[in-house]
């Protein structure tokens, strides 16, 4: 009898080795928290193709949208920590929810475990051809010359440009006025109709309007410039020196997912997101690949949590 159980628990030892040493053998489902057709949709679909062929198993992507990301962050962090579940999070959900979501269900320096950085690109800051500011430096002299007559747009509360917005009133000493809109299109739609003076959009979002003399482009909001606008300066160049907010999207798996397979999911997106044709897909959507180690993530993550945990405290912002 002895000698039996001895032998089932080898076998089943055996077997969860075995099981372990075959990952992924199942399909893998990259979770993200908006409906489809948005920015990280359109990413996790790009590197969905080239990661099944990677890893020899069906990737797919499922859309948990709502509460800005929380509710598929949420999702992943109560995971099983097996590597089938994989979450493309983004700043508002990992680095600033934490600031302004009083009892927020994770943590997101503790309940995951980084994978890999996906894409990273910056906002431009773009104004009505009327106003009478060529440059930076003439906007932010409107604006301290009738503190709260400006506004801006954007996508939302929490979302990037709302932030880049708030950092640029703290460094600036400006008082431009926030108006937060349910997305991109509508914010687009607000500066094209007169509702706002100027708005924090994505460079995609706003090349063609600012070809056609629709729009003008002051500044872009990275440590370097944009590659679709190579000739607008950054907000840094413009006087404001380490100035940068920029929107990331990062892959992440449930805090205790077994480190070998953290390490085959970043070997296998890194090769993803360098892959030539999914490179270009991205980079024609305004997208930079920023593929790195999840110790770098990790880093990267701290940092932003730390950034904008001050912007939020000085700027008074509350979540609606």
């Amino acid at each position: 009898m002895k000698i039996a159980l001895i032998a089932a628990v080898a076998l089943l030892a055996s077997a969860n080795a075995q099981a372990q040493s075959a990952y992924p053998n199942r399909p893998v489902t990259i979770v993200v928290g908006f409906a489809p057709g948005g920015g990280t949709d359109t990413v996790a679909r790009i590197v969905a193709r080239n990661l099944s062929e990677s890893l020899s198993q069906q990737v797919l992507v499922e859309n948990k949208a709502g509460a800005g990301g929380n509710i598929a962050t949420d999702f992943v962090a109560r995971a099983a920590p097996d590597g089938y579940t994989v979450l493309l999070g983004s700043v508002g959900s990992l680095a600033v929810a934490p600031h302004v979501i009083a009892n927020l269900p994770y943590n997101p320096l503790r309940d995951f475990a980084p994978i890999t950085m996906g894409v990273v690109f910056s906002n431009v800051l773009v104004v009505q051809p009327a106003l009478p500011a060529q440059s930076m430096a003439e906007f932010v002299k409107l604006a301290k010359a009738a503190p709260g007559s400006l506004t801006y747009g954007s996508a939302g509360i929490l979302s990037a440009g709302h932030l880049a917005g708030e950092l640029l009133n703290i460094r600036a000493g400006t008082d431009i006025v926030h108006v937060p809109y349910k997305g991109g299109g509508p914010a687009m739609q607000g500066i094209l109709g007169g509702q706002v003076v100027s708005v924090f959009s994505t460079p995609v979002s706003v090349a063609a309007h600012i070809k056609a003399g629709k729009l003008r482009a002051l500044a872009t909001t990275g440590a370097k410039r944009a590659a679709l606008l190579p000739d607008v300066p950054t907000v840094a160049e413009s006087g404001y020196p380490g100035f940068e907010a920029m929107n990331w999207y990062a892959f992440l798996a449930p805090a205790k997912t077994p480190k070998d397979v953290i390490e085959r999911l970043n070997r296998d997106l890194v090769k993803a997101l360098n892959n030539p044709e999914a490179a270009a897909l991205l980079h024609q959507q305004g997208l930079e690949p920023n593929p790195g180690s999840p110790a770098e993530l990790a880093r990267y993550m701290e940092r932003e949590h730390d950034t904008w945990g001050k912007v939020v405290k000085q700027a008074g912002i509350k979540a609606q």
